[in-house]
């Protein structure tokens, strides 16, 4: 994933990040009693971050707590996305999913919190489902993925919406699972920048090397023909 960009964005939100952890540990250490490391969650929910879990185990979870599983590790969603990122995430779901219902055709768009179960080798039992994430928009095409818990496989198009706390899991982790689960375009925004890194899936079952849509420009929608929108109606306020 060699793209200026991204590396910029990255470095910049990770020193960030830290300042931030450095922070919370300072706040943290004050009047205290530390914690084991292994085991965190509500009375009712308790999670060993050395274990390696399934959907199933990830059904029982009855607090009210967001997570998504990668490759069977827990990974925490963070609080609610900030205006910003509601806003870009409202205009995609709106320019785009005007476009679907207006086609009529077997597409849907989802926004999260909608899980996606990225099962491998044919194994779709829950016990057998090892990665689950809830990206902010997806685009599904094969209504046979679709079923009352969400959406079993790749969907056609995902979009993440950067911000502090994901910017390295989708440029990296939820990179390579969605390129492995077979997504067929992949939109990573980048709001400080006011500008989409696209991601398209190659015949060799890995994406290319990106291309980075700007603000005066149009990002086309390539999982349809026709579709080009204006990024500004994306970014605008």
């Amino acid at each position: 994933m060699e793209n200026k960009l991204l590396e910029e964005y990255f470095l910049r939100e990770k020193e960030l990040e830290l300042q931030e952890k450095e922070q919370e540990q300072k706040e943290a250490s004050v009047g205290k009693v530390s914690e084991p490391a292994a085991v965190y969650g509500s009375p009712n929910v308790f999670i060993d971050r050395e274990k390696r879990y399934s959907y199933a185990d990830y059904l029982t979870w009855w607090d009210d707590k967001r997570r998504e599983l990668y490759n069977g590790i827990v990974y925490d969603l963070f609080s609610a996305p900030n205006s910003i990122h509601a806003r870009i995430s409202s205009n995609i779901m709106m320019l785009v999913g005007w476009f679907v219902k207006k086609r009529k055709g077997k597409c849907e768009i989802f926004h999260a919190p909608f899980d996606v179960r990225l099962p491998k080798n044919g194994e779709t039992a829950d016990n057998k489902i090892f990665t689950v994430l809830q990206p902010d928009i997806c685009v599904i095409c094969n209504p046979a993925k679709i079923d009352k818990k969400g959406c079993l496989g790749a969907p056609d198009l995902v979009v993440e919406v950067q911000s502090p706390s994901t910017a390295k899991r989708d440029m990296d982790e939820k990179f390579h699972l969605y390129e492995e689960a077979g997504v067929r375009e992949y939109w990573i925004v980048f709001p400080k920048q006011d500008a989409i890194t696209v991601f398209l899936l190659q015949d060799n079952g890995k994406f290319d090397g990106g291309t980075t849509y700007e603000y005066e420009g149009k990002i086309p929608v390539h999982i349809f023909k026709g579709l080009e929108i204006p990024l500004k109606d994306l970014f605008e306020e």
